[in-house]
């Protein structure tokens, strides 16, 4: 009696297949709806996301609210419903905020941590299918940049904020309410008309029941540990991304991001005053007492022997964060000037070595190298943007034209709890975030110096020649992919412009 109660028990909870049972092939003129925490994303918890948004459009008392308040959403989604769980969390995380910033969040910053977290036996369902729905209980401006850029779905139905004069305000849109239990099928009703019925269905709670029995077919992702789906499956792999956490933010990587933030702040800036005040070649030494480690590869050429006619080397480096020439010239143990599309007043101020300023006219531009170049070492990042994925951008080809003495030099930045690089925010705080890291580490590689015969003035090459000659011997020797994006490409998939900030009441900063 007791086995066949318990069969009986298993049969209520589970009345539909896994979804590892279900055939994907010949689905091209299928339609499939999915739910997405716990079924397209293994993880069940939507938290991490809500955190984001929170630290993106509020800071630490925002995620710190939040945090706060998880407890009682916990105790809400359990003891009461799913409904009011997700309310408490909606409210923490939105409220008073712009609509325009929790839009920009979704876009820039959400993807990358989605994306890390497609279950892998949804996913090859959902990719199989012609047409793909999603319904969700999560806010629908949250999900749909990523659901629709990364994976593909058509039509995204998702749980509608409440908003007054451009702000949300923490409430769900009460027409629709949380989509949950039958909302999920209202919506699902709603979004098929009087066309057929789709012809899969996929969930992993007893909530999705009813939208799942809409569907002609049905099936459910368990809960068992999978990896993820690799980055080069999805439909569009996350190249641009933005933000400040670097590390998933469940609920204890949360409080500690928080506890640490006023001791990281206080250490960043002796951190940043050491950069400034200390003589170059004593850097290395009190970065590392202060727990910043540099690591140095490859041979630094020697100083250069000033002669006449002779001009400084120039080195072109990858630009991993707003810093790249300055650990450079920690590696050289000198100061090297550095040519930029502009920086915060404060980074120009902080800023240990010499900073010029680019006009973008390429004329006057190049005047302004060869001057420098007639001075001493000069560093340059041909990338014009910071990328922080396993990708370079496109090199302008300007700095080939201007010099032979060329010597790349391939920088990474590692960071385990702060990006010191922004596209949508202040970048006068891109140091301090990265000196906020316990301990943060950059590893600067230099390579052999370009041979003659890979020059313009040597080899008869072509400036575009040199410029992907370069780009390729640094994405070789850090394991990087070449890519044909530019710095506008960036700004317009993060922050919706071109990355160049105009002049106003006599101050600006242009992105680099």
């Amino acid at each position: 009696a007791f086995k066949l109660a318990s069969a009986m028990v298993v049969a209520i909870e589970e009345p539909f297949p896994a979804v590892r049972k279900c055939d994907a092939s010949r689905r091209g003129d299928h339609t499939v709806v999915s739910d997405l925490d716990g079924t397209l994303l293994r993880s069940r918890s939507a938290f991490p996301y809500y955190a984001l948004v929170a630290f993106e459009t509020g800071g630490v008392p925002r995620l710190a609210l939040l945090l706060l308040l998880a407890p009682l959403a916990g105790l809400l989604y359990h003891a009461v419903s799913e409904s009011a769980g997700v309310r408490v969390l909606v409210f923490a995380a939105t409220a008073g905020a712009r609509v325009a910033d929790i839009e920009s969040a979704a876009r820039a910053v959400l993807p990358r941590f989605y994306a890390d977290d497609v279950h892998p036996d949804a996913w090859r369902v959902f990719a199989a299918c012609g047409r793909r729905w999603v319904v969700t209980a999560t806010p629908r401006v949250m999900a749909e940049p990523f659901l629709r850029d990364h994976l593909g779905a058509d039509a995204v139905a998702g749980t509608e904020l409440a908003t007054w004069r451009g702000r949300a305000t923490g409430l769900v849109d009460s027409r629709r309410g949380v989509l949950v239990g039958e909302r999920k099928a209202e919506a699902l009703r709603e979004m098929v008309g009087d066309g057929d019925a789709p012809e899969v269905g996929l969930g992993d709670r007893r909530s999705d029941y009813a939208f799942m029995s809409i569907c002609k077919e049905a099936y459910l992702v368990p809960r068992e540990p999978v990896d993820a789906v690799g980055a080069d499956k999805l439909r569009k792999p996350v190249v641009f991304h933005d933000g400040r956490l670097v590390q998933r933010p469940t609920p204890l990587a949360a409080l500690l991001a928080v506890a640490w933030y006023p001791i990281g702040f206080l250490l960043a800036c002796v951190r940043v005053a050491a950069g400034s005040l200390v003589p170059m070649p004593w850097q290395y030494h009190v970065y590392r007492a202060l727990g910043v480690r540099v690591v140095v590869r490859g041979a630094p050429p020697p100083r250069p022997k000033h002669a006449e006619g002779r001009t400084g080397a120039l080195f072109a480096c990858s630009h991993r964060t707003l810093l790249d020439p300055v650990f450079i010239s920690v590696a050289l143990g000198r100061p090297v000037s550095v040519v930029t599309y502009s920086l915060s007043r404060l980074s120009e101020f902080l800023s240990p070595i010499r900073t010029v300023r680019l006009t973008r006219d390429r004329a006057t531009d190049a005047a302004a190298i060869r001057r420098l170049l007639a001075g001493g070492d000069l560093a340059v990042c041909p990338e014009g943007t910071t990328c922080r994925e396993p990708f370079l951008l496109r090199f302008s080809s300007l700095f080939a034209e201007l010099s032979d003495d060329i010597v790349p030099v391939a920088t990474e930045c590692r960071m385990s709890m702060f990006h010191g690089t922004t596209a949508r925010g202040w970048k006068g705080m891109d140091p301090f975030y990265l000196f906020m890291n316990p301990r943060p580490q950059y590893t600067v590689t230099f390579l052999d110096r370009l041979p003659a015969e890979h020059t313009c003035g040597g080899g008869g090459r072509s400036s575009h020649e040199v410029a992907n000659h370069v780009q390729r011997l640094i994405a070789s020797a850090l394991s990087f992919e070449c890519t044909g994006f530019t710095r506008k490409d960036k700004y317009l998939a993060l922050a919706g412009n071109d990355g160049v900030v105009r002049p106003n009441k006599g101050t600006y900063f242009i992105s680099i």
